[in-house]
């Protein structure tokens, strides 16, 4: 009988140890923004069709994060030159769309919470491309998580006006970092 009670103990413990967030994905949100030389910027949104997270405790186990490309949008100008960016951007020159119209973020591996931040190491995934990528992620006091990313675009062969495949761009050059600010909400 002792045998069989622990047994079913064992069974059922990581049901109370791990517990897994599903995130609104119509309140969660992922800013980006790009920046040229000359600062000047332009910044958008992305929609979420998937955002978990596992927690083992107080540390972060698994979390997979999928964002549909199609969805990307430019908030900072309206009328034509938002249609034109919005449409350059869905473009070969920059995410090709058409052929990735989705990007990931997948957590490597179990991430502690350090000062009431999450050190996360994770792979990102954007237009078929994975390279590792590491940022910080805190729970605020709403029960939300955020996060800033900044990536290289260049290392997603995103080209378009990159010093790192043309010369002599000046003050047409766009900087190879994209800041993604993640917002999950509950």
């Amino acid at each position: 009988m002792k045998t069989h009670f622990a047994y079913t103990i064992f069974l059922f413990f990581p049901l109370f140890v791990f517990s897994q967030t599903n995130f609104d994905l119509e309140k969660s949100k992922v800013k980006w923004t790009g920046k040229k030389i000359t600062n000047a910027s332009h910044w958008g949104h992305i929609n979420f069709t998937k955002a978990d997270i596992t927690f083992d405790g107080d540390a972060i186990s698994t979390g997979n994060f999928i964002v549909d490309m199609t969805s990307i949008s430019v908030d900072d100008i309206s009328g034509g030159g938002k249609n034109r960016l919005e449409s350059h951007l869905k473009d070969d020159d920059f995410f090709s769309v058409d052929k990735f119209n989705n990007a990931e973020l997948e957590i490597l591996k179990k991430s502690e919470m350090i000062d009431n931040k999450y050190l996360v190491d994770a792979n990102l995934t954007i237009k078929g491309i994975t390279n590792p990528i590491t940022f910080e992620m805190t729970q605020v006091e709403d029960g939300s998580y955020r996060a800033i990313l900044i990536f290289d675009r260049s290392k997603y062969n995103v080209q378009y006006r990159s010093g790192s495949f043309f010369e002599n761009l000046g003050d047409r050059l766009i900087l190879d970092d994209v800041e993604l600010e993640v917002t999950l909400v509950k």
